[in-house]
């Protein structure tokens, strides 16, 4: 059976989108998944959240997207049994402007990933914190929906409606399957009212697609990157961990039912 794509999106910085994508992955992967995280994001980040540094990489995405180099030469393994990366390198950062001259630009990662499918259960594309090429890119390819973090902040849903836009585009013109597969919450304080009204402003929002497990704000999160590590290596019993082992759980629960 073919993988199931899923594309992480918010053109708002700093929502926990990489974060939740690596750790979603980590947890997946061993619950027992295949996974193939593909860092579609020039930052590297979810590259360097698994230990890779982005500036010894021999091929990356980049090479895939722009120089057509098959998708297999760029993944890499984790010290994560059943998590594989596609890895970004700082190239990434020119690919936009390349990739506008080339024909099917929308796809190029949807075409690269064809290839490999069929080797995971899930495929997780974590995107950049904006709208252009390279999440179009992303937002083509993810064949089973695209999941948005919400930090628990002020103004967590501005900008929103921008994203849901493109969605809109993009299912018209370029994935006809394209739609919100779910909404995380994140870095959430229990502490503060506005916490509190952010939540019942999402669920308010996104009845149907909000994920129930609610990521907190947590030290070991923010910590873990720094050290090359997913929570799950990093802190496994941390606050932070238990949040995404459950939002795996639920996430399974959830797509897993739709066979």
């Amino acid at each position: 059976m073919a993988a199931r794509i899923f594309a992480f999106a918010n053109q708002k910085g700093g929502v926990g989108k990489t974060t939740t994508a690596v750790n979603l992955g980590a947890y997946l992967a061993n619950a027992g998944r295949s996974v193939l995280l593909v860092d579609n994001d020039p930052q590297g980040n979810a590259t360097t959240c698994l230990g890779i540094d982005p500036r010894g990489l021999q091929v990356s995405l980049y090479d895939v997207l722009i120089n057509r180099t098959p998708i297999q030469d760029a993944i890499a393994l984790t010290d994560r049994v059943g998590l594989d990366v596609a890895p970004a390198s700082v190239d990434l950062a020119g690919a936009e402007v390349e990739m506008a001259g080339l024909l099917a630009r929308e796809q190029l990662l949807s075409r690269a990933l064809a290839a490999v499918t069929h080797k995971y259960d899930y495929i997780l594309i974590d995107d950049p914190p904006s709208l252009g090429l390279l999440t179009i890119n992303g937002l083509t390819a993810a064949s089973h929906g695209v999941i948005i973090p919400v930090q628990c902040e002020y103004l967590a849903l501005e900008g929103l409606s921008l994203l849901l836009d493109t969605l809109r585009q993009v299912r018209e013109v370029l994935n006809a399957r394209l739609h919100v597969a779910g909404v995380v919450l994140t870095m959430y304080d229990g502490r503060t009212n506005l916490s509190q009204q952010v939540v019942a402003e999402v669920q308010a929002h996104f009845p149907n697609e909000i994920f129930q497990t609610i990521v907190p704000r947590n030290v070991r999160l923010s910590e873990a990157p720094s050290y090359g590590q997913t929570i799950l290596s990093y802190a496994p019993a941390s606050a932070g961990a238990l949040a995404y082992q459950a939002l795996a759980a639920e996430f399974l629960q959830r797509m897993e039912a739709r066979q």
